[in-house]
């Protein structure tokens, strides 16, 4: 196998893509599918560690790997304007017809991606270009709206401020000179000038409309023809397009979840990570290779059942096994159906409340939610939710008399009444033992003027009572002989997602809560199971001052406020094969006042620096989110550094108004 440091790959408009390629020796001689993955995430340095332990690997098992950075990212020319633009699928196309033509190809190319990767390979699917005859989507989404960072039931995540913030921070962060020469400095300058904060353009957008509808293959997945291999795991946020994805898609589609957070299936945490590498390879020896190596032959969803755990905000690794489904919707799976009393869910029908009963929820209900997506399976979990449910209406069912498991999302259906016309709904579902600690499942949000639609939100009227329908997110879960089973409904749940414009009380006047139930079979015995993780030897990188990660609640009760303060510190580093030292350091605070409404902000920076030899850049980033009652406010700061000197300064300062959040 030989390795191509970087490989510029032309656009039709005479932009020039960077690429860094792994292929066998002989692929000239004996030409061989190819696998691309295109992201912006600076293959150069920033993805470098990662790359080596993948790329490498399926090359080497014949194939040719080719890592591509997006236009306007890493070394590549050009601007970065937005996530999933039009110009990005085209040049995707544009990249595939090049792969495919080269001496060393047979024609056959394959997309691999997480997260924007897995989001872009979806996307250029469905426009069908004939060289691409397969996709692994990992940590993805087919619905830019209802199931992204931005959005979660019409309310707004917080998740939406931090990812804004580590965008701005990328997007100002210079070309390396050894890949483009003295033209650095200048497509540093450019990058800068057109580093606008995303966040500004997508809170231009809080419903849904054709901004979101635009990569959203939801729209019509009839598009997407070929293959599509969809994985994520239950402490990822996009867990929930494996099962859409398998209902939906016309073409073949196989699904696996694990316990994992957002990462590759082989670098998985919690574990256990699996041998992901040795799946891809099947999945493309079958479709890039025409090899039968039976992927089609099993089961068309396989999961990871995860066994009862005390509750903390980081897993090593989550007890369980992994089952199988043949289809999505299952015929495995029944109902199970519990009625809303006084505290308690009573199995079987839906008996009416003989009180209304109401809940006007602390704005501090969620400090110990953890992160709508975890990126390190800790400490970004969800804590204990003994706290969360003091702020909360509970219902509890009493002890199981055996062994219960569930596998999809279950649901929540009430009948509410609201006395202001923009509330919210938060409902969790957390698994109690004997001992009262509470570990949560799942939960799901609702923003309830979004109850019918989100293209198309309305005004609750208050005191009208409406019938409102929440899906939890998805999960399989084993809840054992003598645990009981909660239910919490809150009317805010920050900083996961943004509280509404004022206090809120809602009264629920009758409500069920309906469990997938998934009886264990047979066959559970029998899954075959995965191989051990594997990989090439990861490329060595010297740690020079180490990470540190850790999330932080801080209570001033002379003040009445509370803070949530996020540590995500990846420390200092030297690459010696590139001879570059990088700095990564990025703080959030989340902060509100008692229950003042008006008091919400987040604020995210960020330093990033690269060094070698006598060339240093930095860049600081500042992001500041604030609302009243009527809009957002968005306050921002960029400043860049060479060597000592800074060479650039820019804020930023804007308001906008509240759509129905």
């Amino acid at each position: 196998m030989r390795r191509l440091e970087n490989v510029w790959i032309p656009m039709p408009d005479g932009t020039r893509l960077a690429a860094r390629i792994w292929l066998p020796e002989d692929a000239e001689d004996q030409p061989i599918p190819a696998v691309l993955e295109y992201i912006p995430y600076r293959k150069r340095d920033f993805t470098r560690l990662r790359d080596s332990i993948m790329h490498p690997y399926i090359a080497g098992h014949g194939y040719a790997c080719v890592r591509v950075d997006l236009r306007g990212a890493g070394d590549s020319d050009g601007l970065l304007r937005d996530e999933y633009t039009e110009q990005e699928l085209q040049d995707g196309v544009a990249v595939l017809s090049w792969i495919a033509a080269q001496d060393w190809c047979s024609g056959q190319v394959g997309m691999i991606g997480i997260s924007w990767g897995g989001f872009n390979g979806l996307q250029i699917a469905a426009r069908r270009p004939p060289e691409l005859k397969a996709v692994i989507t990992a940590s993805s989404t087919d619905d830019r709206y209802a199931d992204d960072i931005h959005h979660m039931g019409g309310c707004l995540l917080g998740d939406n401020l931090s990812w804004a913030s580590v965008m701005f921070a990328y997007n100002a962060m210079p070309p390396d000179p050894e890949i483009v020469g003295e033209r650095w400095r200048e497509m540093w300058m450019e990058r800068l000038e057109a580093n606008d904060p995303w966040l500004i353009d997508w809170l231009d957008h809080q419903r849904r409309d054709d901004y979101w509808r635009h990569g959203s293959i939801c729209e019509d997945f009839s598009r997407v023809q070929c293959p599509v291999f969809a994985v994520s795991g239950w402490a990822d946020g996009y867990s929930n397009a494996v099962f859409r994805l398998l209902a939906n898609l016309p073409g073949p589609c196989k699904g696996l979840i694990g316990p994992w957070s957002h990462k590759y299936p082989h670098l998985g945490v919690p574990g256990p990570a699996i041998g992901f590498l040795q799946e891809c390879l099947r999945w493309w020896d079958a479709w890039l290779k025409g090899v039968d190596t039976g992927i089609m032959d099993e089961p068309a969803l396989r999961v990871w059942m995860q066994d009862s755990v005390r509750p903390t905000a980081r897993y090593a690794h989550r007890p369980g096994r992994f089952v199988e489904e043949p289809a999505w919707p299952s015929p495995n799976i029944r109902e199970r159906r519990f009625g809303l009393d006084q505290a308690r869910l009573v199995e079987g029908g839906e008996p009416p409340l003989a009180h209304p009963l109401t809940i006007q929820s602390p704005l501090t209900v969620g400090l110990f939610a953890g992160k709508w997506c975890s990126y390190a399976a800790g400490p970004d979990l969800a804590h204990d939710q003994r706290e969360e449910d003091g702020g909360a209406l509970v219902f509890d069912t009493d002890p199981l008399e055996a062994e219960l498991e569930i596998l999809g999302a279950p649901r929540v259906e009430l009948e509410l009444s609201s006395n202001q016309p923009i509330a919210m709904l938060a409902a969790r579902l957390s698994d109690v033992a004997p001992d009262d600690k509470a570990t949560r499942i799942s939960y799901g949000l609702l923003n309830l003027t979004h109850r019918d639609s989100s293209a198309h939100p309305a005004h609750l009227e208050p005191g009208r009572v409406y019938r409102v329908s929440l899906d939890l997110n998805g999960i399989a879960q084993a809840f054992p002989e003598g645990h009981r089973l909660r239910l919490s409904l809150s009317t805010s749940y920050w900083p996961l997602a943004w509280a509404p414009p004022k206090p809120t009380r809602l009264m629920i006047h009758a409500g069920a809560f309906i469990l997938p139930e998934r009886p264990p079979r047979a066959e559970d015995e029998t899954v075959r199971p995965f191989g051990p993780p594997l990989g090439a030897p990861a490329e060595q990188r010297r740690t020079l001052d180490p990470q540190h990660h850790n999330w932080l609640v801080h209570r001033d009760l002379a003040a009445d406020e509370s803070t949530l303060e996020v540590i995500n510190d990846y420390g200092r580093f030297h690459i010696d094969e590139i001879d570059l030292t990088i700095t990564n350091r990025v703080r959030e605070l989340y902060v509100s006042r008692a229950d003042d409404f008006n008091s919400l902000r987040g604020e995210v920076t960020s330093t990033r620096e690269l060094v070698r030899g006598g060339w240093r850049v930095r860049t600081d980033t500042r992001t500041v989110l604030t609302s009243t009652e009527t809009e957002f406010r968005v306050r921002a700061d960029l400043d860049a550094y060479e060597g000592g000197t800074r060479v650039f300064c820019r804020s930023w300062d804007r308001r906008i108004p509240r759509d129905f959040v």
